[in-house]
Order: structure tokens, then sequence, then C-alpha cells
């Protein structure tokens, strides 16, 4: 049975317990997430050294795993058996689980978190699974996702976040959910209930400049302000390590795809679902649009690839740096 995370923990908190559990898939944040509530609030506290095993893939194998699982509890009415890593463990040995799943011991709850990558959902074990347990499966969140998604996880702690404040950190971050969360925790700690997370905050707790990054150059950019883009490209250049030209080049890139498809829309009202954006920032690329044809795009596409290639030693003479390289660029986009 394919569950989603709040799902399969409101079903935990009710007492609500499956034999098996898979947590899995490439988005690590929420097997930590699942994993976490499983090992910190199932079993009580006192109980835990006697009727709570933790094991890693690397270091055990399936034979060893159903062992334990097979173990009645000796203090709490269940007992938990978690093995991190699961996906250590070699392939042929899974069908093991799927015998044991035949007949689970119902005291016993076995949770596989199996990272970075998926179970076949082709075996006996998957099926098994899926037949007698729960399924919690999440991919990677796509990029144009992730602001909404910190939205909602700013909301679930209590405050809200501004649009930019969100891009800000996608752009800054990624869409690495863990390290966003980590990120934003050491926010919360300073704000007040109901506090509203601003780019002002989002400087002074993260590190991410507000007026120096480079959803700032975009827009610069888009509106061709040359003394703008200028003061953003010095700062990057004297600040090297917080805006590196491999984190630059890509986003522009994002950025410049967007502008084209833009422009080639027939029907304008689209364009948010299409360009895969928040409809608040839709403006900003219509702006950009105007100041930017086709054909300039395509040429700004190409000083991309050039700077690209000049970034990793290929075609580039002399002792160029990354900052002299990135004022290149934005001179060429510019005029």
């Amino acid at each position: 049975m394919l569950v989603s995370d709040k799902q399969l923990i409101d079903d935990l908190k009710a007492a609500k317990y499956r034999p098996v559990y898979l947590l899995t898939g490439e988005e690590n944040y929420y097997i930590d997430l699942v994993s976490d509530f499983f090992e910190h609030s199932v079993i009580a506290e006192e109980y835990r050294d006697f009727d709570q095993t933790v094991l890693y893939g690397r270091e055990t194998d399936m034979r060893t795993v159903i062992s334990y699982a097979k173990q009645f509890p000796m203090m709490s009415p269940i007992k938990l058996v978690m093995v991190k890593e699961a996906q250590d463990i070699p392939t042929h040995e899974w069908d093991l689980l799927a015998d044991y799943l035949q007949h689970p011991l119902p005291q016993t709850l076995l949770v596989m978190c199996y990272r970075h990558k998926k179970l076949n959902k082709r075996t006996k074990a998957y099926k098994a699974i899926s037949d007698k347990g729960c399924i919690c499966e999440r991919g990677k969140l796509y990029d144009n996702q992730v602001p909404d998604w910190i939205g909602t996880f700013v909301n679930q702690h209590g405050h809200t976040i501004t649009q930019k404040g969100s891009v800000l950190i996608a752009e800054y971050i990624g869409n690495d959910l863990s390290k966003i969360a980590n990120e934003l925790s050491k926010v919360f700690i300073s704000l007040k209930p109901g506090d509203v997370i601003d780019e002002e905050i989002i400087e002074q707790n993260i590190g991410i400049s507000k007026d120096y990054n480079v959803f700032e150059l975009q827009s610069a950019i888009g509106r061709r302000n040359v003394v703008q883009c200028n003061r953003i490209v010095n700062h990057f250049a004297a600040n090297p390590k917080d805006n590196p030209i491999q984190m630059v080049l890509p986003s522009l890139y994002g950025y410049f795809i967007k502008i084209m498809l833009y422009l080639q829309l027939p029907d304008k009202s689209q364009a948010a679902s299409v360009l895969k954006v928040n409809p608040f920032f839709v403006k900003d690329y219509a702006a950009a649009a105007q100041n930017y044809s086709l054909g300039k795009l395509a040429s700004c596409i190409g000083y991309l690839y050039d700077a690209d290639l000049r970034s990793k030693g290929i075609r580039n003479t002399g002792t160029v740096t990354d900052g002299e390289l990135l004022k290149e660029l934005v001179f060429k986009i510019i005029h």
C-alpha cells in the first residue's frame, strides 16, 4: 500500500501499525522525517533499550534483520526494528524478507530505509511489502516546485515568507530539502509566532545577500540595467566563494530559456504553467521579453556556453579569473 509521509505519521500517532514499512525514493528529507518519527515517538523512551533495534545495511544482512524481527518485545507492546541504508543489503537477499512477510510477527514493526533509488517493483520483496505493509516513496522536487514547498514548510512552523524570499532561498540552496529545512530551522529560533520571513531576515540568518544574488542579477539583466548589473557582478567577483560562477551560469541559462518560451507563447495567460514559475514572477519575464529578441537570446545562450567551457579550463587562454569571465559575459549579454 502506497501512503504519503503525512498519512503514515498520522496512522502511527493513532497506533495503526503495519508489520513492515519501506521508506524509499530519491528525496532523503522524507525518509529522514518518517524514520525520525519511528525512532523517537513509537516506542516509549524507557523501553527503547529493550525493544528498539537500529541496524545498518552495510553492516548486516537480511537473515540477521529477520532474526530480530522474529523476536517478541520484552517490555513494550510492540518492537521496532529499523534498517538504515537498506539499499546496501544485496538484492538477492531480499527474497528472505518476502518469505518472512508470509507470516510476519504482528508485534514487530520492521522499517526499511532505502535511499537514493527505488526497490525494483517486480521483486517478491516489493510485492510482499506492498501487500502486507506500507510504502512511502518520494522523488526529488523540480526546481520550480521548491519555492512553494518552502512556503508550506514555513507555514507549518507558524510563520510566513515572502514570495521573493522563497525564490531567493531556492535559487541559493537548490532542491536539497534537508539543507533548506536545516537553514530555515535556524531562522525560526529568532522569530516570534506569526513573523514574516523577508529578504532582510534571510540575509541576517542564512547569509544570502538580499541585494547581491543571482535572482537580483537576473532582474537587472532582464531590465538591461547596466549600473545594477555592474554593481552585482563586481560584488560576485570580489566574493567568488559566496557566488561561484558554477552556480550563476545554470541559473542564467534557465532564465534565458524561460524568456525564450515566453516570447513564443501564443497565449500569455498560460505563462505561469508553461514556464513553471509562480504567477507572481510572470511580469518579470514579460518585462525581459520586451528587451530581448529571440536572436539576442540565442546569442546569450552561446555566450553562456562559451563562459562555461572557459570556466572549466577549456578555451580559456591566459589566467582569466571567474570574476573576469562573469564581467565579460554580462557585458556581452546586456550590450
